[in-house]
């Protein structure tokens, strides 16, 4: 490709918005072009490194035995209906009428209309397992997209489906994805971490998360440098010490001004470990036959020396949202702002009480009083409610497995995988006849990986001070060539034997100074530079440069150019 005839351009500074440095270099670098929040075009960079990007996940699914099919972007609205997240989900579902005024969605994902599939083609034993997968545009209308591809409303996702008759079928072909996700990323460059996630909308019991560690994350890993444990902070579980002792009677106490844990233990000169945390929230529930939406105020209660990780709250309470509560809401429960508690609240109040705090006795706890708590709390004795694991892991807490330390970072997920059993083939009829004539539910997973999100954490991973950095596997070319002479002839010539040898190159052949030529080959990223110039052409050489490499560049013969060039490319792709 010439660049004189490439459509896009380079830029010497970040745009607006480019909020990581990732983001930064494709859209200086001409990869991407922003259309609206959260809607990207590929521009022929971009679109080259997503289809290498695509190839390697081909040929790692093509492995497994997968058969690549292509599902409809927009699905009918009665098939979300039968598995009930046709009004489960919210807004970030785009929900729209055709023309005879039935219900379409734009597909965030596919197991529905891959269990239609299933259910058209699966009658017997004798056709399972299957596994089919698809590289299809997906639509999410996220309300808050940020840094570039990592967080889009529109993308590219490779998701595939298994089909099995039992649980030990599902649980094979999940360990090959599990393997073969780990191929995926290491072909690609990026380092990732599987950790134990929450399934979330998507079902099942069992789910593991590709987690790319990065600052830029919006995801907290928890793991354990001592023996290896990882979750996803929103499941991530702690050995948490336990205070029990003689359940003594509850006493009013003046606390003026103490509205926080802190100020009340400063208050009563006592540790945060003998407190009681209230969160409010208010859950929003959805009826999956109908849509019909109900609101009730959920509150939260863990030990004060912990916080409460949201997403448990959310599940321990199995509401499908949840925002948190305003001060009028509070009240109207029977509970006061800054000196709540469950202590007598309003019917109707869901009480989830997290099990430090029901492990633990004579604790203080808000009186619902302005200016008062309660000494001497007891769950079961003072207030019930639902005993569930809701606090929030963090650094320096126990390790589950090993009861050592535990360390927190960010990440950003890039590929996921479920187990989702038969939660989507009961709900929609796809069965079975077994070797008995027995009819049983199908058992199924889905499988998937980000494209444009995986490639936009490599920008993230390899870059420096002038540009990106690209592994050789996911370059958009293997090959910047960059004439600096004036004879256009000869550096033709030359372009033409490294394509006719099979090399991908990009071929800067505009008439720019060598300094714009230097810079945007660096900012572009290519792994190869090869510089034609006046005085090097004059011996028979060329200057060749690996991006990124300590390495000085070396002079190599013209006549030997290509099998040099060749022998390169093959070491990088070795060293990938």
């Amino acid at each position: 490709m010439r660049m004189s005839n490439l459509f896009s351009k380079t830029l010497r500074e970040a745009p607006n918005g480019a909020d990581c440095k990732g983001y930064e270099y494709l859209l200086r670098a001409g990869y991407i072009d922003q259309l609206s929040a959260g809607i990207f075009s590929l521009l022929p960079l971009g679109f080259r490194s997503i289809q290498k990007i695509s190839t390697i996940v081909r040929e790692e699914m093509n492995a497994l035995g997968a058969q690549e099919i292509l599902m409809p972007v927009v699905n009918p609205g009665d098939l979300w209906k039968e598995t009930g997240r046709f009004y489960s989900i919210d807004k970030e579902m785009s929900r729209f009428k055709d023309r005879k005024d039935s219900d379409m969605v734009l597909a965030m994902t596919h197991e529905e209309c891959c269990t239609d599939l299933g259910r058209n083609v699966i009658d017997s034993y004798k056709r399972l397992p299957l596994l089919v997968y698809q590289l299809q545009t997906k639509w999410r209308d996220d309300p808050r997209p940020r840094a570039g591809l990592i967080r889009v409303r529109e993308f590219t996702m490779k998701d595939s489906y298994s089909f099995d008759k039992d649980q030990a079928g599902l649980e094979k072909v999940y360990k090959a994805h599990y393997d073969a996700y780990f191929r995926i990323f290491k072909r690609c460059g990026l380092p990732v971490i599987a950790v134990g996630a929450d399934s979330g909308m998507m079902g099942g019991k069992v789910s593991h998360e590709y987690m790319y560690l990065s600052p830029i994350g919006e995801d907290t890993i928890i793991y354990c440098p001592e023996c290896g444990y990882t979750a996803n902070r929103q499941v991530a579980t702690f050995q948490k010490d336990y205070f029990a002792e003689e359940p003594k009677a509850k006493e009013l106490v003046s606390t003026p001004d103490a509205k926080t844990i802190d100020d009340l233990c400063k208050c009563l000169n006592i540790p945060a470990t003998k407190t009681a945390k209230a969160l409010f929230m208010v859950g929003t529930f959805i009826n999956a036959e109908n849509g019909e939406e109900t609101t009730k105020l959920i509150v939260g209660i863990v030990r004060g020396d912990m916080d409460i990780e949201e997403n448990k709250l959310q599940n321990a309470a199995r509401a499908n949202s949840m925002r948190p509560a305003h001060p009028e809401e509070i009240l109207e429960a029977g509970m006061v702002p800054g000196f709540g508690s469950p202590i007598g609240c309003k019917e109707g109040t869901i009480v989830i009480i997290d099990d430090s705090v029901a492990k633990s006795n004579n604790l203080v706890a808000g009186a619902n009083k302005e200016g008062y708590h309660y000494i001497n709390t007891n769950y079961g004795v003072d207030y019930n409610g639902t005993v569930a694991d809701i606090a929030s892991a963090a650094s320096g807490y126990k390790c589950p497995t090993c009861g050592k330390p535990i360390t927190a970072s960010k990440g950003v997920e890039v590929g996921n995988i479920f187990q989702l059993g038969t939660r989507y083939s009961e709900a929609m009829n796809c069965y079975y006849q077994d070797e008995n004539g027995q009819r049983k539910p199908v058992i199924m997973g889905s499988y998937g990986i980000g494209i444009g999100r995986l490639l936009a954490c490599l920008c993230e991973e390899y870059n420096d001070e002038s540009g990106l950095k690209l592994p050789i596997s996911v370059a958009p070319y293997q090959v910047n060539f960059i004439s600096l002479i004036k004879d256009a002839e000869v550096s033709d010539k030359i372009y033409k034997q490294l394509e006719d040898a099979g090399i991908e190159v990009l071929y800067d052949d505009r008439k720019e100074t060598a300094g714009v030529k230097f810079a945007d080959a660096d900012l572009i990223g290519v792994p190869v530079r090869i510089t034609l110039g006046n005085r090097t052409f004059k011996e028979g050489k060329c200057e060749v440069k690996v991006r990124g490499s300590e390495e000085e560049a070396v002079l190599v013969d013209l006549e030997n150019l290509v099998p040099e060039i060749k022998a390169l490319i093959a070491k990088l792709e070795q060293r990938a």
